[in-house]
């Protein structure tokens, strides 16, 4: 009777290793997903803060600060995702800062996704105050 129930198994290795592997690999393309988002999460930050830090010199204008958004953002991601950047002042605190505005697409499948789902705001004191 043992010889009929290891007859009856033959093969099972093979479907549990295709099933499994599934799952592992459907996990890691999640995990990657994730990370790719937080990624171009943090470099748009990045981008529209060193945009606001040179929009704010007293030597420079806000409008500057929009520009150089634009430039570091296109040399780090697509070019998709420097078409929406603009720039304004605002007062936080009771101080003037300039604010760099990116609204880009949200990475859902690779690069891919919706137009203007994620937006990010750069900061940085008014130094001509």
């Amino acid at each position: 009777m043992s010889a009929l129930v290891r007859r009856d198994e033959r093969g099972s290795a093979v479907a549990e290793f295709v099933m499994v592997s599934g799952l592992v690999v459907l996990l890691f393309m999640t995990v990657f997903q994730l990370g790719l988002v937080l990624h171009i999460r943090n470099t748009l930050i990045s981008c529209a803060s060193e945009g606001a830090r040179l929009g704010a010199r007293a030597d420079a204008e806000p409008g500057m600060g929009a520009v150089r958004a634009r430039e570091l953002i296109s040399a780090s991601l697509a070019d998709s995702y420097a078409d929406d950047v603009s720039v304004g002042t605002g007062t936080v605190g009771g101080v003037q800062v300039v604010e760099v505005r990116v609204r880009a697409p949200f990475p859902v499948l690779g690069l891919f996704g919706p137009d203007g789902r994620l937006d990010v705001t750069g900061r940085a004191f008014l130094e001509s105050q």
